[in-house]
């Protein structure tokens, strides 16, 4: 479950890199190739994405998928928060409701049978 919940938190990071290089994108002049090559944090992006897929690997091996699907979806429901903190992004509380009901089934999953 700890690895489960590490990948939770990872997932939003990664989802906010792509962002922030999407963000720096928009001003950076050039050929696409050398904007992506300039631009650090779609590079941090692609990298902790590479370790984030390591990580679901290794997970995979030691959790069923339907029981770690269920966590990786937890850090979906961390990427719209994390965007209204960082990048002052609408959150809605219609957003609010609809996160809840997923955290809310992630518990169903998850508790003992």
């Amino acid at each position: 479950m700890a690895l489960c919940a590490t990948l939770a938190l990872a997932m939003p990071l990664g989802q906010m890199l792509f962002k922030w290089g999407a963000v720096l994108n928009a001003r950076l002049e050039g050929p696409l190739v050398l904007r992506i090559l300039q631009n650090g944090p779609l590079l941090g992006a692609f990298a902790w994405y590479g370790l984030t897929a390591l990580l679901w690997f290794y997970i995979l091996t030691r959790v069923p998928l339907s029981l770690a699907y269920a966590f990786s979806l937890t850090g979906t429901c961390l990427v719209p928060l994390a965007a209204w903190l960082v990048f002052k992004e609408q959150f809605t509380w219609s957003m609010v409701a609809g996160y809840s009901l997923m955290i809310a089934g992630l518990f169903l999953v998850v508790r003992p049978a």
